[in-house]
């Protein structure tokens, strides 16, 4: 059974986060919580395998409760949901350690396998929409995104090919594009993505993106 704890500062769609969770054999529900303090205390004693939490709460709001979760260094993966596909907290979500984020209109069926995912180790965005994400934020960003490569340590564990494989990873490409583009088996592409994860210390696709952005690796195209 994957745990989940629903963080919303609303009774209503708690309920029926609850409702939907309770409904699939696979998932349960071992907490609530109505804002981001009670999420990091929540997690800290449930440990649950996906934290499920808004991003707008009053006081400790979805963006510092990952944070937090995130820095004590526990297992729990944390997925943010979003009134707004180009929420402009969502970013600042993936930076502080989200697995991903899903809008609120999502179907029932996409939410569970979101959590399904992000429980299993995955992001829940897909390339297309990381990149989509990443574009809508790259005014935000600014200057960042201008001049050289920045020098970091976890670059200098990479391989040749496997720096080529995290720039295309930040151009949101696919496994199957990356294989198209290399002239390479996906599974051969597969091992080499868990290998630049691994290297560079990333929890995810996700958080490889946002470093092949950090890193000047990569551009909005």
């Amino acid at each position: 059974m994957i745990s989940v704890l629903v963080v919303d500062a609303q009774p209503l769609q708690r309920f029926g986060f609850r409702m939907l969770l309770e409904s699939a054999p696979d998932t349960e529900i071992v907490g609530e919580a109505e804002n981001g303090a009670e999420a990091v205390r929540w997690t800290t004693e449930l440990h649950p395998d996906v934290v499920l939490i808004d991003i707008r709460m009053p006081g400790v709001d979805g963006i510092e409760a990952t944070r937090r979760i995130v820095a004590a260094g526990g297992r729990s993966r944390i997925l943010v949901l979003t009134t707004f596909d180009v929420d402009r907290y969502a970013f600042a979500a993936l930076r502080a350690g989200a697995s991903g984020f899903l809008l609120k209109d999502t179907r029932p069926e996409e939410l569970l396998a979101g959590i399904r995912a992000v429980a299993a180790g995955d992001a829940v965005i897909a390339p297309a929409l990381t990149r989509r994400l990443l574009d809508a934020f790259a005014d935000r960003l600014g200057d960042d995104l201008c001049g050289p490569v920045r020098e970091d340590p976890r670059l200098d564990s990479l391989t040749g090919r496997e720096r080529e494989i995290l720039v295309a990873i930040g151009q949101g490409l696919t496994n199957g594009e990356i294989a198209q583009r290399f002239t390479l088996s996906e599974s051969t592409v597969k091992t080499h993505v868990g290998r630049v994860l691994a290297k560079i210390g990333a929890r995810d696709r996700i958080q490889a993106v946002i470093l092949a952005y950090d890193l000047r690796l990569t551009r909005p195209i």
